[in-house]
């Protein structure tokens, strides 16, 4: 019987380690830290051996393949020990792709991804799809296969999932933009991280689709380099020769061997820049899928967002609470800013991944009556803003940064969390810092 490890005991490792066990295989699973009790639930229950604080090493390196989650770094002891000597290394996603035949409508880029495949899946269900949710979002996918299988999977992939992909194929692969994220991971090497985000193609024939915003220069650059197989289905906010999705007279227009899709664009429930682009990719996928012209319309107007991501918490004494927890880089807070239209009280900061804050220096200044930085280390943040922002101010926790923030903004403001950075400094995650915020901001 071949042996099987899994390093990470979270929701893509516990539902790998189920899936593995199904297909026989002798099922070891392994965390450096403490796995939470429902995983350690799942893993009991179908007598799957685990271990928490440690790895053995002698029982990790007799595997014969290893399926790592996401959250652990190539440079990691362990990882390194097991490439030295050869072992397969591979991801849950990889390890579900074996098992079923579903179409795998997969999503990913620097921004937006979350909404976008949120959105997909959305207009996918009311249009009475058997879909499942997987990726960084919903239930893992290896559990879904080995235990409530669908027809078609929306997937949200992060460049450290894809890392470890390797015959894995998307049916519809979706780049919706690049930009510097995560470099503490690629050796702070762009081209490393763009590679990363490129293997949503690979695998891909002309049966399949590879659908990606036209205007990002990095991706443009790319697509000519590397001359993907699959049908391309660009998309951009104008119209130019060879985009298949864009706005013409305040007109939604995707085009596809389908027929073409026709919307106000005013109808759509997201609002801004950024939501349009991800409303385009997720109509893109949509008419691809043969979905009828009536459920898109639908779905992208009754769509309520995503968590965490310009979500309107409150309106107190006259200043809106939004929280954008989920802009963990710099250019996602470009959003976020670039669509507010009151004077900003920003709050930012937390774990840095090498960020470039010169990106959103010009919307700070002209938009942030004040700036909040949220994190048990703010040299950096202080070393770029000091001196630009006439109101700058520390807070250890979201308590502090939401009481300070309601007695620096005046009414007809807006504050805004949206940190550029990760939360793991003094948050669990995003979402632990997202509702945080939204406690603190009910209580004021």
């Amino acid at each position: 019987m071949s042996k099987i490890v899994v390093l990470g005991a979270g929701e893509s490792g516990a539902g790998a380690a189920v899936l593995a066990q199904a297909k026989g295989f002798e099922v070891f699973v392994s965390d450096s830290g403490s796995i939470k009790p429902k995983y350690k639930a799942m893993l009991d229950a179908h007598g799957i051996e685990w271990e928490e604080g440690r790895h053995s090493e002698e029982r990790i390196l007799a595997a014969d393949e290893v399926v790592k989650s996401p959250g652990i770094p190539d440079k990691a002891p362990i990882i390194q020990r097991l490439k030295a000597q050869g072992t397969p290394i591979i991801s849950e996603i990889e390890l579900a792709g074996r098992y079923t035949d579903a179409r795998m409508i997969c999503i990913t880029g620097s921004n937006g991804k979350t909404t976008t495949t949120m959105l997909t899946y959305h207009i996918l269900k009311q249009a009475g799809v058997d879909v499942g949710l997987a990726g960084n979002v919903g239930n893992s996918l290896a559990l879904q296969v080995a235990e409530s299988p669908h027809a078609v999977y929306v997937i949200e992939l992060s460049s450290f999932q894809l890392d470890n992909m390797y015959d894995f194929k998307a049916d519809i692969a979706v780049l919706l933009n690049i930009t510097p994220d995560h470099l503490d991971r690629y050796g702070y090497v762009m081209q490393n991280y763009i590679d990363a985000k490129f293997r949503i193609i690979r695998n891909q024939t002309a049966a399949d689709a590879f659908i990606y915003w036209n205007d990002d220069p990095i991706i443009r650059r790319e697509v000519e380099r590397l001359k993907p197989q699959a049908t391309l289905y660009p998309f951009a906010q104008t119209h130019e020769p060879g985009v298949k999705a864009y706005v013409e007279n305040n007109q939604i227009i995707v085009e596809s061997r389908k027929g073409d899709f026709t919307m106000d664009e005013e109808l759509l429930a997201l609002t801004g820049t950024h939501n349009l682009y991800n409303s385009l990719a997720a109509s893109i996928s949509a008419k691809v899928m043969d979905i009828r012209d009536e459920k898109i319309r639908e779905s992208l107007m009754d769509f309520t967002g995503v968590e965490h991501r310009l979500e309107k918490v409150a309106r107190v004494r006259g200043v809106d609470y939004i929280n954008d927890s989920k802009a963990t880089n710099v250019n996602s807070c470009w959003y976020a800013l670039q669509s507010m239209k009151t004077p900003v009280v920003l709050i930012l900061g937390g774990t840095d991944k090498g960020n470039d804050y010169s990106e959103i220096e010009a919307l700070v200044l002209k938009k942030a009556r004040g700036l909040i930085f949220l994190g048990k280390d703010n040299a950096k943040l202080h070393a770029f803003f000091d001196g630009k922002v006439a109101q700058i101010a520390d807070a250890r926790s979201m308590k502090e940064a939401v009481d300070t923030a309601y007695g620096m903004a005046q009414k007809g403001d807006t504050v805004l969390l949206s940190p550029c950075c990760a939360s793991f400094d003094l948050f669990e995650n995003y979402e632990d810092r997202g509702r945080q915020f939204k406690d603190c901001v009910r209580a004021l």
